[in-house]
């Protein structure tokens, strides 16, 4: 499983989740299975949930459970979109604690045909699901260039979108653009001067956010997470970009996604989780060197309170 994904923020962020031996537990985003290793590794009677929707996970999933048969493990083939849908066919109605490791596995990025990579070419894919219809060559083919334009802003902070949707829409007009290595060259044109690397990278980032609607799905997600996790219980969210961090503080420190201040007759904050760190939580100097990939991560933890 090591070789699938390195965790990030390991230590830290299972420390945030407080883990109960007894506890119910969901980790959103298996991949890998290293989170969930660890918290299986601190539960005796308790029961862990694990979600993942890339087929690739499944196998971890299975090896995973084959080291601990003694526990009560469960994994669930689904996007965390449907969290409740799948705790209640669990027969489970509230949980201590969920963790949410937001970043895109090392082992889809090292795959070249999943189309996730800058490195190695491969079918412009992206789907984390690939049963969905939709991947990032109907996008890059089909989407209007005012639609591009806004998805490549939006999602990967382009500054110059404009100008690289043009020149998608240009290409496209003479042949179906259908591989990562061809969506690479066309940065190659417009990128900034000895910024092609980062600039690809917000290319291929705003292109599989909308590809697999990161940002609904992740709404979706924290909505419900206020549903199932009970008072006093943790939420524990790992991200590794501005959009998705954003989301995730507005909404433990607002209650809120648009980070509006709403108070109660008294003044108090009407918001379902308290901060648990009050300062952003990111890896150490070691850790970077030892994963490059955790550079960007940063960990919130908040506590459920009694407000509904």
């Amino acid at each position: 499983m090591s070789q699938y994904h390195q965790p990030v923020l390991l230590a830290e962020s299972i420390e945030g989740l407080g883990v109960k031996p007894n506890g119910v537990y969901v980790d959103v985003t298996f991949g890998g299975g290293g989170h969930s290793r660890d918290i299986l590794k601190k539960l005796t009677t308790g029961t862990l949930l694990a979600f993942d929707q890339d087929e690739d996970a499944r196998q971890n999933a299975d090896d995973l459970a084959g080291k601990f048969q003694e526990r009560s493990f469960t994994f669930v083939e689904s996007n965390f979109r449907h969290l409740k849908k799948y705790l209640k066919f669990h027969g489970i109605s509230e949980v201590d604690g969920i963790l949410a490791d937001l970043g895109v596995s090392s082992h889809q990025f090292d795959v070249g045909e999943r189309g996730f990579s800058t490195r190695f070419d491969g079918p412009l894919d992206m789907r984390m699901n690939r049963e969905q219809v939709v991947s990032a060559q109907t996008i890059v083919n089909e989407y209007a260039e005012k639609d591009l334009i806004h998805l490549l802003s939006a999602y990967g902070e382009v500054r110059n979108a404009r100008t690289l949707a043009a020149e998608i829409v240009m290409e496209r007009s003479n042949e179906q653009i259908t591989t990562s290595g061809r969506l690479m060259s066309i940065a190659e044109r417009v990128a900034p001067k000895g910024r092609l690397m980062k600039y690809a990278a917000q290319l291929f980032q705003a292109i599989r956010i909308e590809v697999n609607d990161e940002m609904g799905a992740l709404q979706e997600f924290l909505a419900q997470s206020r549903e199932v996790i009970k008072p006093g219980g943790r939420l524990v969210v790992i991200s590794y970009h501005s959009l998705e961090d954003r989301l995730a503080k507005n909404f433990i420190m607002k209650g809120n996604f648009k980070g509006t201040v709403e108070k109660d007759f008294y003044g108090n904050l009407l918001r379902p989780f308290d901060p648990v760190n009050r300062k952003l939580i990111t890896p150490s100097e070691k850790e970077i060197d030892n994963n490059s990939r955790a550079r960007s991560a940063r960990l919130r933890i908040a506590e459920r309170t009694t407000w509904r």
